[in-house]
């Protein structure tokens, strides 16, 4: 709950803030700090007698912002006074918030409640009056007053309070949900209901009550003035509603006109001049501007609330291929079955540096690397992109207006071969660098300038430029300076013996002085003064024998930081040092796997004397200084091959990139960021599943219609296209049949090849229906022109809650029930089933064992055992969690290990113990981790990621909330598990949090029947990612004891963070 005060000698308002753990405070923002600061806290208000609230938490504060009253139990109002003068010195600053009292009521379920306007002149001798509307035992909607009595306590202690009962009206809409205060001149209380509205004079407590045109379900509202407010309802209407008033203050009715639709709003906050904010749990939040009878949505804020279900398309890595990079959330498209009815969705999520295409040239193979050119002396920005292939070099020349020309002849230049290198000179003057030439030629009439060739029989293999020397390396053996403002003259000149061969050269613009040169053999980097080549400084980068330096980079990426070398090596490693100007050391090693290829590096201006590098492998990343610190983050390109700057007129900003197919121009962003693409359903999407083969998701929605005041549920079965990301077919269910599940398996037809299926599990509302039919499970096809087909039918007994696939059969939950169904010849049979403890709300698949979440019976675990000598096949349970737990969902993360959710916010890690002593050991499911996440979980998504040796965690599944929330939960490495233990509770000592609240209670385990004191060998990922904002100082107070240096936990913590 949020509620904002604003204390006397404050310049700001406060945010007065509950949270569910039954802890409250108030906040400030310090601008100097830029940060929230923390300026009361009340440790604890959970009152252990009492039952909680039913209906929706509350916060008031009464209009002469006296008091302040917390609805959080059935039957109690905690009042908090809210200081109005200080009696003696160091008291309480007025504004502040006093000591809680409790007072008991008599109305248990209360829908809404809010103050009454004082009416007298003077409202602060008048006792503040809070109206109720509430729920009876029998069901019955009625609405009471209360006046609040308050007597402040002496000596320090608390004082007293009691709400005390001054009227009543019962005769109110059964569907009334909603309270508004009306103020001066009217002052009374209006009373949403679903089928009118109810008007209640404060003054002689009439009542007058006009029917709506329409029945519907109010969920928000906002004043505009004293006599118009704006409305919300739950099927996205905005209206108006305005009081129509005779003799000042005489209500004779009011008119009620639909503005328009827009998400369906959870709160409302009007801003001014015609603004309003939605903020919307279900939907996208919105600022709408409101128009003549109409509205216009100004700005939108995603928001992927409530996920219901979720796949995950892509981890940037195809079976087969054997990839052993560093996970990075850049590499996975989630896709999400978000919002509810008309705001329903379908979002594709990818966490990365986004890529936006501007255009294509065209179809290309084989393109080497790419360089920007200006082509003419009036240029002022780079108006040709050469594109360099195996064979042959091609020049496309761009129009200020961004149209695009291929020549055939270019300034000079060798069209005919491979370019090595080109660029822009000084001097009006352009540079080629092929396998046979380094060549100069002027920009205005093309005349060769000058010109340098290797000896008969050697090549050019590498070549490096800052505009004022040219580097080449001569077959490896040879390193030769050239000058590029005398004409190609010789500067240096020095060779290397046959065990020590030049791999890559880099000449840095920033530092013009120096060239940086990796070699072949020994795996070390040598930075050389550029006019000698002698040796200033040598560094081995890595111990192995295989990696080579590939690839180096010397660039500012931090501002008022050192310089930063890069170099690629060959095994797919990149590592970084920080240069000292001064005498040209390297420092502050740091290493990260971007792929199993060696990485080619970009520096792409940002404008501020500061450069990004785009490093193209078989996951292109861009690498960027943010917050005092290197991040690297995957781009949301699928392939790379190799990029450009290309700041032109018609494109500025952009970079050219080129794919193993094709040459673009796009504008890549300058950092990570979340990318949202959206398929509006207008329906629930309650289930997703995904089809690599048919490139489709399957869809199971729910949409629901008003006609004529009653409320119409339709469940469909969507097909939708994942590269064009729009509908391609649908399914209708029968009436009153829901979508429960949706699979897809490759199902075998008899002996006949496999072939790609989609299962949908569904239960039937219906209480006509037969008690032998209670859902169905369907089997579709898609046809070649992209159509389902039903391939079977299976009516069953119980609603279809969660279907899964078992080495090619169907595992179906059903009520009470689990079965496992063969699928032959076009029809399932029952093979197995087995009947668990309550109600198998979802299933998990490892081997030939599946984990059965149950809905009060946490998880158990059954083996699907083959019949033999003529046995039938069976489910026989091997093993249970002895817990009463509400699950959720369930996933399986590793041998005989399985990763639970309860409806509480809770995450549990269980573990199957085979290896016990006694027979009971192996059918105990042994907690073994376990956490409050404070967000109830509805799917979890197992993965399967390989790591790189080196790796502090592995991730093993995805986990989506109602909040909205995608979480990714790893194991963490068996040799590391102690020390990011340690690391925790040393940061948490450190790190202040919102209202001071202790870590370990923040995260502790809790539901109804038992808490815990601190999380149990979990690591909150987010709060060791704050040792990297810490200073340095306090940095080195948290490792104390650790056993371990800065640099080592920074590039520990640094590549934690890369993982989302």
């Amino acid at each position: 709950m949020l509620q904002k005060l604003h204390p006397a000698s404050s310049n700001t308002d406060h945010l007065f803030i509950g949270t569910d753990r039954y802890t409250y405070f108030t906040v400030s923002w310090d601008p100097l700090a830029k940060q929230l600061k923390t300026e009361q806290s009340y440790v604890d208000q959970a009152d252990k007698t009492a039952r909680d609230l039913q209906s929706l938490e509350r916060c008031l504060i009464d209009p002469t912002r006296r008091y302040l009253t917390l609805e959080l139990y059935e039957g109690v109002i905690t009042v908090i006074p809210i200081v109005q003068k200080s009696k003696k010195k160091g008291g309480l600053e007025i504004g502040s918030l006093a000591q809680p009292v409790l007072v008991r009521i008599s109305e248990l379920f209360i829908r809404s409640s809010a103050y009454l306007y004082p009416r007298t002149s003077n409202p602060l001798k008048e006792r503040p009056t809070l109206a109720i509307l509430y729920e009876d035992n029998q069901q019955k909607v009625s609405l009471k007053l209360r006046c609040l009595d308050y007597a402040a306590g002496s000596g320090g202690e608390a004082g007293m309070a009691d709400l005390d009962e001054v009227g009543s009206n019962d005769d109110l809409d059964l569907g009334a949900s909603h309270l508004i205060p009306v103020p001066a001149p009217a002052y009374g209380i209006l009373v949403l209901g679903e089928t009118c509205i109810t008007y209640l004079n404060q003054v002689n407590r009439q009542t007058l009550v006009e029917p709506l045109k329409e029945a519907t379900i109010f969920s928000a509202w906002t004043p505009i003035d004293a006599q118009r407010w704006l409305l919300s309802d739950d099927y996205g209407k905005l209206y108006l509603l305005m009081l129509l008033v005779a003799n000042d203050d005489q209500i004779t009715g009011w008119k009620l006109d639909v503005l328009g639709t827009t998400s369906r709003a959870s709160v409302m906050v009007y801003l001014d001049h015609g603004y309003v904010f939605i903020g919307s749990h279900q939907g996208d939040s919105q600022v709408i501007r409101i128009l003549e009878k109409s509205v216009e949505v100004v700005q939108t804020f995603s928001n992927i609330a409530p996920i219901l279900d979720f796949t995950v398309m892509d981890l940037g890595s195809r079976e087969g291929e054997g990839q052993t990079n560093e996970y990075s959330s850049g590499q996975a498209r989630i896709v999400t079955g978000s919002g509810a009815f008309q705001d329903g969705s379908l979002r594709s999520i990818r966490s990365g540096v986004g890529m936006e295409e501007l255009g294509s040239l065209g179809e290309m193979e084989y393109i080497t690397d790419l360089y920007a050119l200006r082509a003419s002396m009036s240029a002022v920005k780079p108006d040709a992109l050469l594109a360099s292939f195996v064979d042959e070099t091609r020049i496309f020349q761009f129009s200020a207006d961004g149209e695009v020309e291929e020549v055939d002849e270019f300034k000079g230049f060798s069209l005919w071969e491979r370019t090595l290198l080109a660029a822009n000179t000084t001097h009006d003057q352009l540079l080629q660098v092929t396998s046979s030439t380094a060549r100069i030629t002027d920009l205005d009439s093309g005349m060769n300038v000058g010109s340098w060739s290797p000896s008969t029989g050697q090549i050019i293999t590498a070549a490096a430029t800052n505009n004022r020397f040219l580097a080449l390396s001569i077959g490896g053996a040879e390193l030769v300076v050239l000058d590029l403002t005398a004409e190609l003259r010789v500067v240096a000149q020095k060779s290397f013996e046959a065990e020590r061969q030049v791999a890559c050269v880099d000449l840095p613009e920033i530092m013009p002085d120096i060239c940086i040169v990796g070699f072949w053999q020994g795996a070390d980097i040598s930075i050389l003064k550029v006019d000698t080549l002698e040796k200033l400084q040598s560094t081995r980068v890595s111990e192995d024998a295989v990696a080579v330096p590939r690839s180096v980079l010397l660039t500012q990426i931090i501002p008022d930081q050192s310089p930063t070398v890069f170099v690629a090596m060959a095994d797919g490693q990149v590592i970084t040092y920080s240069m000292d100007f001064t005498n040209f050391t390297l420092s502050a090693k740091n290493s990260i796997v971007l792929g199993t290829q060696q990485a080619n590096f970009k520096a792409l201006p940002r404008g501020d004397g500061c450069f990004n590098v785009f490093a193209t492998c078989e996951h292109p990343s861009l690498i960027y200084g943010s917050e005092g610190r290197i991040v690297y983050s995957a781009v949301t390109a699928e392939t790379a091959s190799c990029t450009c700057p290309f700041d032109s007129e018609a494109y500025p900003g952009a970079i050219a990139i080129a794919t193993p197919e094709d040459l673009k121009i796009a504008i890549i962003d300058t950092e990570r960021t979340t990318h949202v693409q959206t398929l509006p359903i207008h329906e629930t999407v309650r289930r997703v599943a995904y089809s690599t083969k048919l490139k489709a998701f399957g869809l199971g929605t729910i949409k629901r219609t008003l006609i004529g005041g009653v409320e119409i549920i339709q469940s469909h079965f969507k097909l939708a296209d994942e590269v064009v990301f729009k509908e391609v077919d649908t399914f209708e269910l029968d009436n009153d049949e829901l979508v429960e599940s949706v699979v897809r398996a490759n199902l075998n037809e008899g002996g006949r090849k496999e072939k790609e299926r989609f299962i949908v599990g569904t239960a039937y509302l219906d209480d006509e229906m037969p008690e032998s039919i209670r859902g169905r499970i369907i089997v579709f096809e898609v046809t070649e022109d992209r159509l389902l087909k039903v391939v079977t039918t299976l009516k069953v007994k119980g609603a279809c809650r969660a279907l899964a696939i078992l080495d090619g059969r169907i595992v179906a939950a059903l009520v009470k029930t689990v079965v496992v169904y063969d699928f032959e010849y076009g029809s399932l049979h029952k093979i197995a089933s087995y009947r668990i403890a309550t109600a198998p709300i979802d299933v998990a698949i490892a081997g030939n064992f599946i984990a059965v979440a149950d809905l009060m019976k946490s998880v158990s675990i059954l083996e699907f055992k083959r019949g033999t000598a003529g046995e039938p096949d069976s489910l026989v349970e091997v093993a249970r969690h002895f817990q009463i737990v509400w699950a959720t969902a369930v996933a399986s993360i590793g041998d005989e290990t399985f990763l639970e959710s309860d409806a509480e916010g809770n995450l549990i890690v269980l573990h199957r113990n085979i290896n016990g002593v006694t027979a009971e050991d192996g059918r105990r499911l042994e907690v073994t981790s376990e956490i409050l996440l404070g967000e109830m979980v509805n799917k979890i998504r197992g993965i399967n990621v390989p790591t790189s040796q080196n790796s502090t965690v592995t991730p093993k599944a995805f986990l989506a909330t109602v909040e909205g929330s995608i979480y990714l939960f790893a194991l963490i490495q068996p040799e590391k598990q102690d020390l990011l233990m340690r690391l925790q509770s040393s940061i948490a000592r450190f790190v202040q949090s919102p209202g001071d609240i202790p870590f370990n209670k923040f995260r502790a385990y809790k539901n109804q029947v038992r808490q815990a004191e601190e999380p149990y060998r979990f690591v909150d990922g987010e709060l060791i990612e704050k040792f990297l904002e810490c200073s340095s100082s306090i940095q080195e107070e948290i490792i104390e004891g650790l056993g371990v240096g800065v640099e080592d936990i920074t590039s520990m913590v640094e590549s934690l963070r890369r993982l989302h």
